[in-house]
């Protein structure tokens, strides 16, 4: 029996791992909104941990959780994350910050909390295919992911192996992220007027991608091969698209950016 951490266990991937790896191992579930709190406390093999990722008081608060209740983590799993969206144009600094607070600085800080807990342990973070850097209007969260996998890698590097990271990187996955993103960021889809065209796309594309894209179970796969292997590689990327965008990522910046441009010109005017 293992013990697994698992931040945004509540929806999306994090809820399908964590129903997946409580079977039989002990998980410990980040929940950030109160009401889950009692359908997770029913769980078996469950302890629910409060953490907000934009508070770093509750992210001191569930490593004591954590700690308080185990002397050893196996396998960390953060998942919990968001998508800041918008023209960098207009869009404000501070809601960029927000943006890498959530998705990266608060993984690390929760992180670095509960090394002293693990030795030849893994860490599995959810970056995104967004992390190969190539999609306008969301450059803050592919900024965020693309940062996620550098502190983390750094992170094994300079620990000496004590800890392993995996970054699991998936193309469109239907996950109520996309409906969250949408109301997260309507303000700036409404208020765009120079991008009107662009930020409703970019909404109505939201949508579509919580029905049309990869069931969860396919990530869940993924994961559960890479917490069994003895030797799993550093990154796993999920999906057509996935492996699509890396493709096109290791192509001439400018390269990239005429096909974007040409892309764009065409489906916007």
């Amino acid at each position: 029996m293992k013990t697994f951490v698992i931040t945004g266990a509540t929806s999306g991937i994090g809820k399908a791992l964590l129903e997946e790896f409580s079977k039989e191992n002990k998980v410990f579930a980040g929940y950030r909104n109160p009401k889950y709190e009692t359908e997770l406390s029913s769980m078996q093999n469950v302890i629910p941990f409060f953490i907000d990722m934009e508070k770093p008081y509750t992210i001191t608060g569930a490593s004591d959780t954590i700690r308080q209740n185990t002397d050893k983590v196996d396998v960390l799993i953060n998942a919990a994350g968001c998508v800041v969206a918008g023209p960098i144009e207009n869009m404000s600094v501070s809601k960029i910050r927000r943006q890498f607070d959530v998705n990266a600085f608060s993984h690390l800080d929760f992180t670095q909390n509960l090394l002293p807990l693990m030795q030849n342990s893994r860490i599995i973070n959810i970056s995104s295919m967004a992390s190969f850097g190539i999609f306008p209007f969301i450059a803050p969260y592919c900024a965020s992911k693309r940062a996620l996998d550098i502190l983390f890698n750094s992170l094994e590097l300079e620990t000496r192996g004590r800890v392993k990271v995996i970054s699991i990187k998936p193309g469109v996955i239907a996950t109520p992220l996309w409906g969250k993103s949408v109301e997260l960021n309507k303000d700036c889809i409404n208020n765009s007027e120079a991008y009107h065209h662009e930020m409703e796309f970019l909404a109505q594309n939201a949508l579509k991608n919580e029905k049309r894209g990869l069931p969860v179970s396919e990530v869940v796969k993924v994961i559960k091969r890479v917490v069994e292997m003895k030797n799993p590689k550093a990154s796993y990327t999920i999906g057509k698209d996935a492996v699509a965008a890396e493709i096109v990522s290791r192509l001439p910046q400018d390269f990239i950016n005429s096909i974007m441009k040409i892309g764009m010109k065409k489906k916007f005017g």
